[in-house]
């Protein structure tokens, strides 16, 4: 479980500009793009680049989101894994096309706080830290926002 390759929202699901789809694992970038159309394969590509371009069903090649791409190696990405983040328009369903797309490719829906997991397995933060994570995306307040920072 620990090798698949995992995808999820990271961001509010709802009406909003812009939605992020992150998807961990070795398999990331080439699982990614098969989806993507560039002009270039992003299996080549440098990590902490972003890449404009559009998510195309491999099936019948139509277009379904214009999109930003942005590719993390190993062992630079907050996993330690290859991450790719896919920035594409927030709504409900341009995120939802975009996530069951990808999980017709292989990759495997992230359970909640997966990604957190993998990091601390990975060794990129502590327990604390990781306990700290949940704190962060729920404060309210600045102050509980600097302790969980």
């Amino acid at each position: 479980m620990l090798k698949d390759t995992i995808a999820a929202i990271s961001t509010p699901v709802g009406e909003g500009g812009i939605a992020i789809v992150r998807v961990s694992g070795e398999e990331s970038i080439p699982l990614v793009g098969r989806i993507f159309s560039a002009g270039e394969s992003l299996i080549s590509t440098k990590t902490h680049t972003v890449h404009y371009g559009f998510i195309v069903d491999p099936v019948n090649g139509d277009r379904l989101e214009e999109v930003l791409v942005t590719v993390m190696r190993s062992p630079r990405s907050f996993t330690m894994e290859d991450v790719v983040e896919i920035g594409c328009h927030g709504g409900i369903v341009s995120v939802k096309k975009v996530l069951d797309l990808l999980l017709e490719t292989g990759v495997r829906l992230a359970e909640p706080g997966e990604f957190t997991k993998r990091a601390f397995l990975n060794g990129r933060i502590d327990l604390s830290q990781a306990e700290a994570v949940i704190d962060l995306i729920r404060a309210k307040t600045d102050m509980a926002q600097r302790m969980a920072f």
